[in-house]
């Protein structure tokens, strides 16, 4: 499939890192996976050797059992389900009344981004940092969305709901192939890694054109994204003028072709707690990136469903 590409798309990871605030729940948005696609054409990583070699890179800090339980208990609260019914007969597929939407599993799972402070070249930076947490959602007639909820105000809440289910997709995949690793996204290109130690490996398509079937080790990934984003990160000339979204905060714009329905009627600011940083990828990924690169809804959803076989 041919992936839409915009100039200024080819500059956007200033669109991803700053939180924003007045987020509405976004009910057809598909999320960053495909809002900050760059259309880079990188070369494959090669891993360094030698002396030069930087440690390891830490893991991320993780979010406790407490936190995911309470994260999947707003994804079945009442008034959650009731929007994912909408959410599911939006295109007429099945009728409000019948969707009966159903979450899974007992837990929701962390998901992580790529972190600037990475892109930085920080000392003991993780390649990636938590965003917010994911459960998946199942319709009557096999519909899946992604539900992502932070932490405000001393509560887990729903902030977001997109197509499919790549969020705990991925994360099973990740387990299944480099157990105890961390499962990450880098949204600009729309690929999902897995890394422990020194090594990144890729997870679908869009990760394997950047690293290689074989994965890649830590300093070559941080010089591949530190040439790719190291001159649009937070305090950049770059990040200041906006361009592409842009990392200067401002609150979320209605997206093409995208409608919005809010689960309790909430502002919705994220913060960070002694689970870890979750600021919202949906907020900058989202609807703000689709004004500034005019995609559309459907192409969205085009790309949240593309996967490695």
């Amino acid at each position: 499939m041919t992936r839409p590409v915009s100039p200024e798309a080819r500059d956007s990871y200033a669109s991803h890192a700053s939180g924003t605030s007045g987020r509405a729940l976004k009910a057809v948005l598909a999320g960053s996976a495909a809002a900050l696609l760059l259309g880079l054409a990188a070369p494959h990583a090669t891993a360094d050797s030698g002396p030069a070699a930087r440690p390891a890179p830490p893991a991320p800090s993780a979010p406790s059992d407490a936190a995911r339980g309470a994260a999947h208990d707003a994804a079945e609260a009442p008034k959650t389900l009731d929007t994912l019914s909408r959410f599911f007969a939006r295109e007429g597929a099945v009728t409000k009344a019948a969707a009966e939407p159903r979450v899974a599993g007992d837990k929701a799972v962390p998901v992580y981004y790529l972190s600037p402070d990475f892109v930085a070249g920080k000392k003991d930076a993780p390649v990636a940092r938590m965003e917010f947490l994911a459960s998946k959602a199942v319709s009557s007639d096999g519909q899946e969305a992604s539900l992502w909820s932070v932490r405000q105000e001393g509560s887990w809440r729903i902030v977001n709901i997109a197509t499919g289910d790549d969020e705990t997709h991925y994360a099973r995949v990740g387990a299944d192939k480099l157990p105890g690793g961390t499962v990450f996204h880098e949204p600009q290109i729309n690929g999902w890694y897995v890394t422990k130690g020194a090594r990144v490996l890729p997870l679908d398509k869009d990760a394997v054109r950047a690293v290689g079937a074989e994965g890649t080790s830590t300093d070559a990934y941080r010089k591949r994204v530190q040439k790719a984003y190291g001159d649009k990160l937070p305090g950049s000339a770059y990040a200041k003028s906006g361009k592409a979204g842009g990392y200067a905060e401002q609150p979320s714009q209605g997206a093409p072709g995208a409608t919005s329905a809010k689960a309790d009627g909430t502002a919705e600011s994220a913060s960070s707690s002694s689970d870890g940083p979750v600021t919202v990828a949906s907020t900058v990924a989202g609807a703000g990136a689709l004004v500034a690169l005019g995609l559309s809804g459907a192409a969205l959803l085009r790309r949240r469903s593309r996967r490695l076989s």
